[in-house]
């Protein structure tokens, strides 16, 4: 079957990312961090594929994981919880300051995902929850690049993001920064060609609260 070609062009790309995006998170890492506390409580669909997650990574015992745009630090936490070497990376310092002090047996880092302070191969497993939302699409796969960089033969991501629920890629009026709503079957397209194989995926119904579906998308590396 031909595959289809990924349409970006009509999508608009915000500027000035992601300088905007940092300064936005910091504004209001505080108010965030009291909004997401306790969240994972009631999505047990979330959960599980968190659990699934790590139950993969523990197994293949590859190395530590990190999550990528981590914010104030609750699903690294949880992710510790789970059994992992879990730390967290985020360009925000408002929202690692908070992480910190929140988690203080944790290692939070100020960092970007798109150029990790890492070796080559030297994570088992990464975790981007809703980090890369607020990413232009054209600069998506050199991200899904560097996770690849970073991450042991073998070794696994998670995504979680808005899906677009049979619509097109898209920006939407996200409460922190302008962010994309992508179609799942898109975004495992761009990270298939970054060399990742697609091993799971899930997608809920939004919440009472929510205003979109989510999708999650588990991948690996050969």
């Amino acid at each position: 079957m031909r595959r289809r070609r990924l349409e970006w062009s009509a999508v608009s790309e915000t500027a000035s990312y992601p300088d905007a995006t940092v300064k936005a998170y910091d504004a209001i890492a505080f108010r965030y961090a009291e909004m997401v506390r306790g969240w994972l409580d009631g999505v047990p669909l979330d959960r599980a594929v968190l659990s699934a997650f790590a139950e993969v990574v523990r197994a293949a015992g590859a190395g530590p994981v990190a999550e990528v745009g981590c914010g104030p630090g609750h699903v690294t936490a949880h992710l510790r919880d789970l059994g992992l070497a879990a730390f967290g990376v985020d360009l925000s310092p408002v929202m690692i300051g908070i992480a910190r002090d929140a988690y203080p047996d944790l290692r939070f880092e100020i960092g970007s995902m798109a150029a990790l302070d890492l070796a080559d191969g030297e994570l088992g497993g990464i975790v981007s929850w809703y980090s890369v939302i607020h990413t232009p699409p054209r600069e998506l796969p050199a991200y899904f690049r560097e996770f690849r960089r970073a991450l042991t033969p073998g070794g696994h991501l998670l995504l979680a993001f808005f899906e677009a629920d049979g619509g097109p890629l898209a920006v939407f009026d996200h409460k922190v920064a302008p962010a994309y709503r992508w179609p799942i079957d898109d975004l495992a397209e761009v990270a298939r060609d970054a060399g990742f194989t697609e091993f799971g995926r899930m997608l809920r119904a939004p919440g009472a609260d929510e205003r979109f579906r989510r999708g999650h998308l588990l991948l690996r590396l050969p």
